[in-house]
């Protein structure tokens, strides 16, 4: 997929959970994949197609069809918390409706949990029983 670089966020597979960090322009801090939304944008944007990386908008992130052929939006373990905010009634409908998981937003880890620690953001998945513990590994 290309973007033009006008996405509002981009999202990034975090290959310990196998789920996907997403960040926006908004949040200037580092995300656990060790890049913050400008190194990510400098890698999607701009037509280059990085494997892994998207640049989307912020409704698109709420929808049965973002990153559907992945598993959709179980998949998402990172978000700011200023977008999980947000997003979070839109979210969590779709999450109920997709995988009967309630409050799932809660479940999302944030800046709050952990920047740069991949092992920190697995246990937070863990201890709140994230349902991207639950299904296949990316075919990477």
């Amino acid at each position: 997929m290309t973007s033009c670089g006008c996405f509002e966020c981009i999202c990034g597979v975090e290959p310990v959970s196998m789920g996907v960090v997403i960040t926006c322009r908004e949040h200037a801090g580092m995300t656990p994949l060790g890049m913050t939304f400008s190194e990510m944008a400098s890698m999607t944007g701009g037509g280059v197609q990085t494997p892994g990386f998207m640049g989307h908008g912020k409704h698109f992130i709420s929808s049965h069809k973002f990153i559907a052929a992945e598993g959709g939006p179980g998949r998402i373990v990172w978000m700011p918390k200023m977008l999980k905010d947000q997003m979070r009634e839109r979210l969590d409908a779709t999450a109920l409706d997709m995988y009967g998981v309630e409050n799932f937003t809660d479940m999302i880890a944030d800046e709050t949990v952990c920047t740069e620690d991949p092992e920190e953001l697995l246990n937070y998945l863990s201890e709140n029983g994230h349902p991207v513990l639950g299904m296949e590994p990316f075919d990477m």
